[in-house]
């Protein structure tokens, strides 16, 4: 089955995220919450989480298993938004404004995978 190239940008966005946890880790440890434990492993789980997700995007029998997956993480990824508007210290230098739209965004992203639960 072919699915829509938009759903296939989608998945290359998720990969090339997840990669970029491994390649960049010091910038997803400084947004880490701090009530959270062992940042590190977390990462680094968050960036197995995305690679994994994006590349069941583009297999049909997981499609819509990964969709569920990447609106769950993308959920809990809200957690990290609502830190970094929490202290200067958080935004790790991110002007307040630009923290602020973050989280529509994110909702928007929600959103996008939820659209393709409906194509088979």
């Amino acid at each position: 089955m072919v699915f829509p190239w938009h759903l296939y940008a989608m998945a290359f966005m998720y990969i090339f995220a997840g990669i970029m946890h491994f390649i960049k880790p010091k910038a997803y440890l400084r947004i880490m919450p701090r009530y959270l434990p062992n940042h590190k492993l977390l990462v680094l789980l968050s960036g197995i989480a995305e690679i994994t997700l994006g590349i069941g995007l583009c297999i049909p029998i997981l499609k819509n298993a990964s969709i569920y997956g990447i609106i769950v993480m993308l959920t809990i990824f809200l957690l990290v938004h609502f830190y970094m508007l929490s202290s200067k210290k958080a935004s790790a230098g991110i002007p307040k404004w630009i923290l602020l739209l973050r989280i529509p965004l994110q909702l928007a992203l929600i959103y996008w995978a939820y659209w393709y639960l409906q194509i088979n």
